[in-house]
């Protein structure tokens, strides 16, 4: 948007709208006076619930001259416009912030700031409210308009979340030896096939970005764009959820498929293992480590990744075990029916996870070749094999629609 120094002159010419804001900045003292914080973060969050902008600090909105910022207090305001958008914002948002320098009316270049908003994958809350960007101005959403948005934005809509463009990523963004896997036999040039594969894909305004799902198998660091796509693993003693008796944890990052291993290794580390000696020595894990692969595999499979900032959490106690994925159940599943019915919230990353092999070194064998198989075995495997390892049901609760929990008991042996 406004891509040369020519265009943004012009658009600043014309003065504001639907995708320009202008802001002066004025100093107190060693103070900035304004923009104040709240107006600033609700025009940025007014952008990223429409169609995003660009917001520019040191033009006048009135006069639309050049005013600039002074070059030893753009420090400062850059500073204010990174405060504003993590902390003023509600989930962060992320967007670009550059220094740049336009002519003012006499000819001479002051240093302003050029903020790029990006229309978001989510719906954003500013110190005004649940706001969108009407002209050049903004304006508080009825009740009808956000609900619409927060379920275009979400699983509800035609185009599933985990297929949408991640704003600000590129191609450079995906790492080499990650996309390769997915490139089989292919004679095409890698970004043909990847696109064929909706690893990348087309943004509104054409520009070529990763998918939630391509970001997710194909980046080193997906929680950069994604903040809940990580997995917070801890063992505690006894059966208590407290920190005073955490014995180990782990915060696990990276690819989808890296996460998984990662995460089902840490139970396995983690879990106490025993034996039977009478007729003959048998060894004995606390949990099924087929149920356990199964499990890790559904909570990162299955959740819901427009949620921002929730993250899966794995928890090892001394008697149980309890996976918590963000998210309610997909369509109409109930907790009842899930061991019946198959229903898939992240079509594509399932797909792209079907063709990785599991590759779990060192560990007995789980019974799957690739991370899925698509035939909607995962949570009856979780069951029959928790039932029979331990003698207990296994328990799936929803909380507040919000979280599914997942609740594996541990078998018992006198020699642990």
């Amino acid at each position: 948007m406004f891509e040369t120094r020519r265009a943004l002159l012009d658009k600043i010419r014309l003065g504001e709208d639907s995708f320009l804001e202008l802001k002066a900045v004025h100093f107190r003292g060693k103070r900035i006076a304004g923009p104040a914080r709240k107006d600033l973060a609700d025009e940025l969050a007014a952008f990223a619930n429409s169609h995003g902008g660009v917001c520019i600090l040191g033009v006048s909105d009135e006069s639309r001259a050049v005013e600039g910022i002074p070059e030893d207090r753009l420090d400062q305001v850059e500073g204010l416009v990174r405060e504003v958008l993590t902390d003023s914002i509600e989930p962060p948002l992320d967007a670009a912030v550059a220094k740049l320098a336009l002519p003012d009316g006499a000819g001479d270049d002051r240093p302003v700031l050029r903020i790029d908003v990006p229309k978001s994958l989510f719906v954003h809350r500013s110190p005004g409210g649940y706001l969108r960007r009407v002209g050049s101005s903004k304006r508080e959403m009825p009740p009808e308009a956000l609900a619409r948005l927060f379920q275009q934005r979400s699983q509800a809509r035609l185009i599933r979340f985990d297929e949408q463009a991640v704003p600000l990523t590129a191609w450079s963004d995906l790492d080499k030896p990650l996309w390769e896997r997915f490139l089989g036999d292919s004679v095409e040039e890698p970004r043909v096939t990847l696109r064929k594969l909706r690893i990348l894909t087309d943004d509104e305004d054409g520009q070529e970005r990763a998918s939630v799902a391509g970001a997710l198998m194909c980046s080193r660091e997906p929680e950069r764009w994604l903040p809940g796509a990580r997995i917070e693993a801890v063992r505690y003693r006894g059966v208590e959820r407290d920190a005073k008796y955490q014995v180990d944890g782990e915060s696990i990052t990276g690819p989808a498929d890296e996460q998984i291993r990662r995460a089902f290794a840490f139970v396995n580390r983690t879990m106490r293992h025993g034996a039977t000696k009478a007729p003959e020595r048998i060894e004995i894990a606390q949990f099924s480590l087929r149920a356990v692969f199964e499990a890790v595999v559904n909570a990162v499979a299955h959740r819901d990744y427009s949620v921002h900032g929730s993250k899966i959490r794995v928890f090892v106690f001394d008697d149980r075990l309890e996976i918590f994925s963000p998210g309610g159940l997909p369509n109409s599943l109930t907790i009842e029916s899930l061991p019946l019915r198959q229903s898939t919230r992240n079509e594509l990353l399932a797909t792209l996870l079907g063709r990785v092999p599991t590759d779990l070194r060192g560990t007995p064998p789980i019974g799957r070749s690739y991370f899925i198989e698509k035939r909607g075995e995962g949570v009856p495997i979780i069951l029959r094999e928790s039932r029979e390892h331990s003698g207990r049901e296994p328990e799936y609760r929803l909380i507040d629609d919000a979280e599914v929990m997942l609740t594996i008991w541990s078998a018992e042996t006198p020699n642990w």
